[in-house]
Order: C-alpha cells, then sequence, then structure tokens
C-alpha cells in the first residue's frame, strides 16, 4: 500500500513538474513573442483622415474624414446599443472576458472552425487601431498585451469613446458621427434606438448588412440587436416594438464622393471590415482614363468603365446611378450561348443556322427586323447580334448547361430565369455593369476569371503592407474556345451591330446589346475589348422608363471615343495566338446549296471556297471530293425552237463532255468548259436520242451520266411523261 502511495506522489509530481514547465515555457514565449509590443497613443488619437487614397501613379486620389463624437454628449442607448451586441460585460471584465473566451472555444470545438472569437470592444479597439485582422496566436497574444495596457491607462468611457470614433460603418464612412451622418442625415447626438442599433449590426460585416446591398439581412441584424437591449434592460418593450416598426434608410442621405471611390470602400469592407487604423489605400485609378468617361455625353443616365484585362484592375467607373443590375439584353450571347456551345463542340463558327421563325414549345422568338428564312453562319449571326440563331443554339444545349458557365464567370442566373428567353437577356434582375464586364475580359484573358478590383494594397500609416491584390483566376473557356468567340467579335466590330468601332486602327472585339420593353428601349449596351482593356457603356433611364437609344448608337460612339482616348499615343498589343486553332477551306456548294460544312476538296481551284477558323479538335470530320472525283447531278433536259437543251447546274471549274447516240451511232455534240445550256441543233422530229454527260477536272473524269431518252414529236415538244418513255 505505501509503495503504490509513493509510486502515485512520484508521478503527481512529474505531472506538477511538467505543468509548471509548461507554464514556464508559455510565459517565456509569451513574453518573448510580445517583445516591444507597446500601446501608442498617436494612433488612438481622433486623427480627421482616417484613409488616404492613391491613383495608379501613387498621387494622392482623395480621403475619408470622420465627425468625431464626445461619448458624454450621445444619447445612452447609442453606446447601450454597441454593448449589448458586442461586448454586454464590458463595464465587468477588465479588458478580455475569460467567460466569453471560454465559451467561443468551446463553440469553435463544436463546430470544428473558428465562428467566435470572443473579444471584447477593448480588444477591437486594440486590433482595428494596432495590429493586422491575421487571425494567429502570435497576433492574439499582442492582442492580449495591449488591451491590457489600453485598461490600465484609459478608463472605460475613454476606451469606449475611442472604439465607437474607431469602426469602419461601410462605405466611406469611419466612425459613429461620420456613419451617422451618411446613414441618417443628423449628427450622432441625434441618433434614436432603432438608429443607433442599425449602426451597432453593421459592426460584424459593413458591407454584408448594409442596407443599401442587403436591407432584409440589415433589419434580421438589426432586430436582432434591438432585442438583445430588451434582454439586458436598456428598452422596454414598449420602445422595443416602437424601434422595431422604424423602417431602414434607402439611399444614402451624404452622397459618397464618386462611383469609384465608393467602390473602393466597398471592397475595403470585404478586406479590412473591422478597422479603424489609419490606412494608405493605393488603387488602380487611371485619371486619363476617368477624363474620357467623364466626356461621354448622354441624356440619360449611364455607367461606363475601363477594365485592365491583364491586372482584373477596374481603372475607370463613372455612374450617374451606381451599378444597378440591369437586363444584359444581347450582350449575354457570347457568354452564356456560343462560347459554351463552341466549347461543348456543338457548333464552330461556321456552322449554318436557319434564321426562320420557330416555335419552341410557345416561345416564338423574333429577330429585331424579322426572321430572314436564310441560313447564316454562327459567326455571322453572332455579328449581327441575331436573334434566332441564339435561342436556337440555347435550346440546343439547355439553359442549365449555359448559366453553368455564367456562374464560374460569377453571373449568378436564378433557376426561375431558366429559359429559352435568357439567350437575349430575358431575366428578372440582370447583371451589375463590372461584373458583366468581368465576363468579356475572360474572353481576353484566354478563358480564364477574376473579378476586377479597385484596389492594388493596402498598407497602415508606417508603411506596413495589409493587403495585395493578387489575382487568383478560374478556368472558364479553353484558349481555343476564347480565341475564336473574340474572333467572331472582332467582326461585330468591322461589319457588325458594332461596327461604328471600325475605324480603329487595331484589333478590337465588341457586342452590344438593347433591351425592348413595351414603350420603348430601356437599355442600351456596347462592351468592347482589346488584348489590355475591356471598355463597357450601358445607358439607360434608372426607373427604367423608354428612350431612344440602342445599343450600336450612342453607347457605340462613347465606346469609340474613349478607346481613342486610352490609345491615342500607343496601340495595345495584339492579341495572342492560339496554336490549337487553325484556318481550314470549307466547300462552299455544299454549305450553299446542302446547309453542310464539308472541308474543301485539297484539289479545288485557288480562291474557290471559303476559309473560316476551326479548333484543331474539332475540324469537319468529312471532306468534300468534288474535284478530286467530279459528280454532278443529273442535269435537266428539254426541247425549246426544235432543239435538245441540256441545262448544266453544276461546278463552272469543270470541263464538260455531252454526247449523243442515234441509231447506233455515237456523236459528241460538246466538250469544253461550263456552259450553262449546250443545244443540240441537229435533230429531227420523229428520232429518239440518248445523250450521255461526263464531268471532268483537270486530269480526273467523273462518272458518266446517261439522261433519259428524247423523243421529238411532230410539235417539236417533250412529253410531261419523257422520263417514262423508254422505247426505242
Amino acid at each position: 500500500m505505501l509503495t503504490v502511495m509513493k509510486r502515485r506522489t512520484k508521478i503527481l509530481l512529474a505531472a506538477l513538474g511538467i505543468g509548471c514547465t509548461l507554464v514556464l515555457a508559455a510565459g517565456v514565449g509569451y513574453v518573448a513573442v510580445t517583445a516591444g509590443t507597446r500601446l501608442e497613443q498617436e494612433k488612438l488619437s481622433p486623427d480627421t483622415s482616417v484613409v488616404r487614397l492613391y491613383d495608379c501613379e501613387g498621387a494622392e486620389l482623395g480621403t475619408a474624414k470622420r465627425r468625431y463624437a464626445e461619448l458624454g454628449a450621445l444619447p445612452r442607448h447609442v453606446p447601450e446599443a454597441f454593448i449589448s451586441v458586442e461586448d454586454k460585460r464590458f463595464y465587468r471584465h477588465g479588458g478580455v472576458d475569460v467567460r466569453a473566451v471560454c465559451r467561443a472555444v468551446v463553440k469553435n470545438i463544436a463546430s470544428r472552425s473558428v465562428r467566435e472569437g470572443g473579444s471584447t470592444i477593448s480588444q477591437q479597439l486594440v486590433k482595428n487601431t494596432h495590429l493586422s485582422s491575421e487571425r494567429t496566436l502570435v497576433r492574439k497574444l499582442k492582442e492580449w498585451k495591449l488591451t491590457r495596457q489600453l485598461e490600465r491607462r484609459y478608463t472605460k468611457d475613454e476606451i469606449l469613446e475611442l472604439y465607437l470614433n474607431s469602426i469602419y460603418f461601410g462605405h466611406d464612412a469611419f466612425g459613429i458621427g461620420t456613419a451617422a451622418r451618411f446613414y441618417f442625415g443628423k449628427d450622432a447626438e441625434e441618433l434614436r434606438p432603432a438608429e443607433s442599433a442599425m449602426l451597432a449590426a453593421l459592426v460584424r460585416s459593413p458591407n454584408r448588412y448594409s442596407p443599401f446591398r442587403d436591407a432584409e439581412k440589415c433589419k434580421k441584424r438589426r432586430d436582432l440587436v434591438l432585442s438583445l437591449m430588451r434582454e439586458q434592460g436598456y428598452l422596454t418593450q414598449e420602445a422595443y416594438a416602437e424601434a422595431c416598426a422604424e423602417p431602414l434608410p434607402t439611399e444614402p442621405t451624404h452622397a459618397e464622393q464618386n462611383a469609384y471611390t465608393a467602390r473602393v470602400f466597398r471592397e475595403l469592407g470585404d478586406i479590412l471590415p473591422q478597422t479603424g487604423m489609419q490606412l494608405r489605400v493605393y488603387t488602380y485609378y487611371d485619371r486619363a482614363a476617368q477624363e474620357a468617361l467623364e466626356k461621354i455625353g448622354t441624356e440619360t443616365d449611364i455607367c461606363a468603365l475601363v477594365l485592365g484585362n491583364g491586372a482584373h484592375a477596374l481603372r475607370a467607373l463613372r455612374s450617374t446611378c451606381g451599378t444597378p443590375k440591369r437586363s444584359p439584353a444581347s450582350t449575354l450571347k457570347p457568354l452564356l450561348v456560343y462560347a459554351p456551345a463552341i466549347e461543348e463542340d456543338f457548333i464552330c463558327p461556321a456552322t449554318p443556322i436557319l434564321d426562320a421563325r420557330t416555335d419552341f414549345a410557345g416561345y416564338c422568338p423574333d429577330d429585331a427586323g424579322g426572321a430572314s428564312g436564310n441560313y447564316m453562319s454562327a459567326r455571322q449571326a453572332l455579328a449581327r447580334s441575331v436573334n434566332i440563331p441564339a435561342v436556337k443554339i440555347l435550346n440546343t444545349i439547355g439553359c442549365e448547361r449555359g448559366a453553368g458557365y455564367l456562374e464560374r464567370m460569377g453571373l449568378h442566373v436564378e433557376k426561375e430565369d431558366y429559359s429559352l428567353a435568357l439567350a437575349l437577356g430575358g431575366m428578372r434582375e440582370g447583371f451589375a455593369l463590372p461584373e458583366l464586364a468581368d465576363g468579356y475580359s475572360v474572353l481576353a484573358n484566354g478563358g480564364n476569371y477574376a473579378p476586377c478590383r479597385t484596389i492594388s494594397r493596402v498598407e497602415d500609416g508606417f508603411g506596413n503592407v495589409l493587403y495585395r491584390h493578387v489575382p487568383r483566376e478560374t478556368r472558364v473557356f479553353s484558349e481555343e474556345t476564347s480565341y475564336l468567340v473574340s474572333d467572331m467579335l472582332r467582326t461585330s466590330a468591322r461589319e457588325g451591330t458594332a461596327r461604328k468601332l471600325k475605324s480603329l486602327p487595331f484589333p478590337v472585339c465588341a457586342k452590344t446589346g438593347t433591351a425592348e420593353g413595351a414603350r420603348g428601349n430601356t437599355d442600351a449596351y456596347t462592351i468592347a475589348y482589346t488584348a489590355e482593356d475591356t471598355v463597357a457603356v450601358w445607358m439607360g433611364n434608372r426607373d427604367g422608363s423608354p428612350m431612344q437609344i440602342s445599343g450600336g448608337g450612342l453607347p457605340a460612339n462613347a465606346v469609340l471615343s474613349v478607346m481613342n482616348a486610352l490609345y491615342r499615343t500607343r496601340t495595345p498589343k495584339e492579341f495572342a495566338p492560339c496554336a490549337s486553332v487553325e484556318e481550314a477551306a470549307y466547300d462552299r456548294q455544299a454549305y450553299e446549296s446542302d446547309h453542310m460544312l464539308l472541308l474543301a476538296d485539297p484539289a479545288a481551284p485557288l480562291l474557290e471556297d471559303p476559309k473560316e477558323l476551326f479548333k484543331r479538335s474539332a475540324l469537319p470530320k468529312a471532306q468534300s471530293a468534288r474535284y478530286t472525283e467530279p459528280n454532278i447531278e443529273m442535269p435537266r433536259i428539254y426541247i425549246k425552237n426544235g432543239a435538245v437543251c441540256i441545262e448544266l447546274c453544276q461546278t463552272k471549274y469543270y470541263d464538260y463532255v455531252v454526247k449523243r447516240e442515234n441509231r447506233g451511232k455515237t456523236t459528241t455534240i460538246y466538250s469544253g468548259k461550263y456552259k450553262k445550256i449546250i443545244c443540240d441543233n441537229s435533230v429531227r422530229a420523229g428520232e429518239i436520242y440518248r445523250y450521255t454527260v461526263t464531268p471532268s477536272y483537270q486530269n480526273r473524269t467523273g462518272k458518266t451520266l446517261s439522261l433519259p431518252p428524247v423523243r421529238l414529236g411532230d410539235g417539236a415538244a417533250l412529253p410531261e411523261d419523257w422520263w417514262q418513255d423508254q422505247s426505242g
């Protein structure tokens, strides 16, 4: 028994020793990793310039300033709203809420992910002003040390005041005073409980809960804050119900600087959602490109942009109505219809398609000028933006398959919009112009997608890089598909609906689009790209009222002027060649007469057959033998003015030998080049004649055709049943 007790004592002492060693090691590690970490008062100071913006040349673009609000001047419900949702034990802990940390650890272990951090208001203030947003143990240890220093140096009310004035509330609003002015058009001292709760609701993710981006999510989060205020005794039941009934703001009461900087701050909210430190934000903003956009004249609303393809950089953005989602009209055809169909080898640029009215289970689309009733190539159909061929192709590949490609380009389509009308841009909500331009940059970038960004990098006030834009591309289309669709869109810019761009002295790909309402056009687009840049222009009225503008008109003129400005002193680089795309000739006669796509006969005359681009892996499998093995259809034979006439309707490049047999004697009546009609005048009434026609090309002789026998009657007319007359 004594031995057992001794053994247990040794084990206990060993465990205690190990524990002490671990604690000591942790303490030494804590001291080591946090050495030199000091609270800096200047980082907490209420500097009015919180964020400085810079353009692509490094010149200052502007600043975001905050309106400082003193805690003592605020209504009690303002700080109470933030305390209730962010740190309900704020006045009772010493900076780190151990109880909240333990609760967060348990929840994170249960969910096998980092869902909660248990950070107090004091910790958030330290993180926002002194540290990066990375989630590492070292950063957390530094945060704890700084929080202890903060709590020793400042009172709780001072900490709360600094916190409220450091929070980023989305858009370009830093601090409670600026946010109150931006969202509600009033000073923070005038905020009502519902307004205070909404601002507190934004703290977790300003972009996600912005009332101007997702009102439903914002209200749900605001009402959660109000319910916490009621539970914690800050609101009566009556005040709670009254606050929940208040509507959200629908638009900013303080206008943002411009469309470009507004987008910069939205991105900043995604990159550093809770930042409150001094920041230097370097953007891709190009002053010359922006100036070109500003010169576009229009009496309607406008949204226009310049996107740098390779860097996925938004270089300029102008808008009179934000970046609303609108019907994409025919600009959707290359992305939804033609590129997916070429990618999966349903079509190629030369594929013949009949442009004829068709009933697709009750849906009967028509072309702008009415169906032509003729066959046309896929290239012509896209360049001229003909509707029926696009719908036919989408019907072949399926809406779900086409929309799947859009999803890979960040263009989400609701299942309710899956119909053939989607080929013409028919959808309930539509897309914003920057996202639509991203889709076109996929084609310019050889099939790779990454969303465009305005921010190049973000630094803190001391020059430390907190973020750098590194595009993460995903493959949407093959290089071959992108090359072919781009080449088809070059045809659109030369001779199609975007032909106003044909004067540009460099290769450009373009597509127009016009959405029609019951009383006229509602949306007009031109989107064009070189190997370097994408330029997109939308015109319309924000209320959807009709206008007299079409995509190939003013928007195309606008793109032309912007392209000329962008390349005033230089020429954009050429599109890179694609080794797996080749040019091949196809048989003209089979294409025009039978609407079949056959590779041209190698023996065909020079320049006889048209050429087109094909994916090398998807060349037409069949090849014409029209000249290698000359062959013709049965010629027409008839009697006119006492002569037998033979009408040839075959290729003019053949030579022909026509022979006549009568009473056992064979005579050659013609030998030579193609003639449409060959007449035999040396015939007599009452005689029976048999003719043969033999085509040849160069030294190749084709199959001889025997024509039905002909008997000239007294009236020198061929009976209607002449082909059945075999008597002799």
